[in-house]
Parts: C-alpha cells; sequence; structure tokens
C-alpha cells in the first residue's frame, strides 16, 4: 500500500558544465542552449520536469550561462514584434518557454562535481524529496521515465535512480550499481554502486543515468562526502552511503529504463538526437526522410 508521503514538487537541473566536448561551439554559448532541432536541449528537460508534476525549477548555473535565465525569461520585444506580424504560431512557441515552470537559478561558484552542485539546492528544496535532470540526458516524452520513479519513491520513500543496462565494456563510463531484484519487473534494490569502475570491478552492467529522486537526507550526506573520483564531490558516493545504511534516509531503489534516450553531451549522440526526432516531426519528417533515404542511398 502506498504511505502517505510529501507530494515531490521541486526538480534541480545540474547545469554548470563548461561543455568542452563541444567546443568551439560552446566558448560562448552554454552547451544546455544547443538546440536539437528547433528547442534547446535544455528545454526539453524541463518540460519533462513539468509533464512528471514537478513545477517548481531550480537550475544549479555557473559562469557564462545568463542565456539559459533569458531562455525562460519573457521577451517582451520579441513579443510584440511577433503580435504586429500577426505571427501566433511563433508567439505561442516564444511564450511557452517562460510559461512552463516557476524557475529558480543559483550559482555553483566552485565546479566540485554533481555531488556539490546537488547540495547547492538544499536550500531551495529544504525538507522534501525532490527530483535532479542532468541536461545531457534527454528522455523521450513517450516514456515517462521521471513519473514512474516518483511513483516508486511515493511507494517505497527514501531515493531511486534510474538505471540502463549497457554493454559490459562501456560501464566504466557511468556509475554502477550492485542490485537485487524485487517482485516488480522494472524495480531493483540497489545495495551499492561505484563511480566508472573498471570491467573487472563492476558488480553489474547496470549503469546510472541522469534522472533521481532523492530523500532530503542526501544533503546531509553529501556535507560529509569526501572528494572522489576526479577531485570531485561524486553524488553516486552518497547514495552508496545511503544504500549502505538505509536507516540514513531509506533504501534506494532503482527503476530499469529500457526506452529512447538520447545522450547529448556525445556530438554522435545528439546528432543521432537530431536525426530522430526531426524524422518523427509531424512537419518536418516527412521530407526530411525522404532527403535521408536519398542522402544514404547516393552515398551508399
Amino acid at each position: 500500500m502506498t504511505q502517505s508521503r510529501p507530494r515531490i514538487s521541486k526538480a534541480v537541473i545540474p547545469a554548470a558544465g563548461l561543455g568542452t566536448r563541444f567546443l568551439p561551439a560552446t566558448k560562448a554559448t552554454p552547451k544546455e542552449m544547443l538546440p536539437v532541432v528547433d528547442k534547446p536541449a535544455i528545454q526539453y528537460v524541463v518540460e519533462e520536469a513539468v509533464h512528471a508534476g514537478l513545477s517548481d525549477v531550480l537550475m544549479i548555473t555557473g559562469r557564462n550561462k545568463r542565456p539559459l535565465e533569458d531562455h525562460f525569461d519573457r521577451n517582451y520585444e520579441l513579443e510584440e514584434a511577433l503580435r504586429r506580424k500577426g505571427d501566433a504560431s511563433r508567439l505561442a512557441k516564444v511564450q511557452e518557454s517562460s510559461d512552463l515552470a516557476t524557475m529558480h537559478y543559483v550559482r555553483q561558484g566552485d565546479p566540485r562535481g554533481l555531488g556539490h552542485a546537488v547540495l547547492c539546492a538544499a536550500p531551495h528544496v529544504g525538507d522534501e524529496p525532490f527530483a535532479v535532470l542532468l541536461g545531457d540526458d534527454l528522455i523521450d516524452a513517450r516514456d515517462p521515465l521521471l513519473s514512474r520513479m516518483v511513483d516508486i519513491q511515493r511507494r517505497h520513500g527514501g531515493s531511486v535512480i534510474a538505471l540502463m543496462e549497457v554493454d559490459p565494456a562501456q560501464i566504466g563510463m557511468y556509475g554502477c550499481a550492485a542490485v537485487k531484484p524485487t517482485d516488480v519487473e522494472d524495480v531493483v534494490e540497489v545495495t551499492g554502486l561505484i563511480e566508472k569502475p573498471a570491467l573487472a570491478e563492476a558488480p553489474s552492467n547496470y549503469a546510472v543515468i541522469g534522472r533521481y529522486v532523492l530523500d532530503p537526507a542526501v544533503f546531509d550526506v553529501l556535507r560529509e562526502t569526501e572528494p572522489g573520483r576526479g577531485g570531485e564531490i561524486q553524488l553516486t558516493d552518497a547514495l552508496q552511503a545511503l544504500a549502505a545504511a538505509p536507516g540514513l534516509g531509506g533504501p534506494v531503489h532503482g527503476v530499469v529504463f529500457k526506452g529512447r534516450r538520447y545522450d547529448t553531451g556525445d556530438r554522435g549522440d545528439y546528432l543521432r538526437a537530431i536525426v530522430r526526432l526531426a524524422c518523427e516531426r509531424e512537419d518536418l519528417g516527412p521530407d526530411f526522410r525522404a532527403w535521408l533515404r536519398s542522402y544514404v542511398t547516393e552515398e551508399m
């Protein structure tokens, strides 16, 4: 039976990274603002949070990230220009981002890792469970991962992380979870976590992907977490502590995701995301798919 627990309403989106894999494009433009077809990647992430019922969004930013704030703010001059032209369609698209959610921002002045970025959210989140969505991971809107995670947290308490089975040779690119099965097919109990392990040290091929629903007890653990891999405060290390001692803040569960995910922090996957999403658009898809078939045929 689902216990009475606080309703999750807050989402935290760490967006302070430098985007070095996309240089020189990200020299002056935040990587989160790179377009995926005709919307910046970060808007897809905020939309996902809102669709899961999380309308209070805190973005953890850094230097040179002002365009993120501008994108989710009103642009009265542009709106008025579109209104005078009678361009209702584009006006609606411009206004959509500013009406999505209640947006808040805080700067991570010292880039000390994902765990430190999450800790920056403590004053805003308070003593409530909350979601963390990484801006590099786009989850297809037809595969409601975050909503499922919120539901599992409501049922079991504690924290919930998103997991995905990967080729064992790739596990060193991710946080890796040791798990036990439950009586629900897509839900596992997480008994341990290790950040980017060597293949021989990996307890499974379950990789942690960029969605978390966290108990606020994680803040106390993060305050005591020493820098780990890469000299950074790792969220994975804090979750390992919670998994090893459920009394600290409840158990840690994982939702095994088998849907569509795009890693827009990787240049190849970023391009694949654009192609796939463009192909599936009603307004762009038919012509684009025809061109793509012709292009591939000619190149082959």
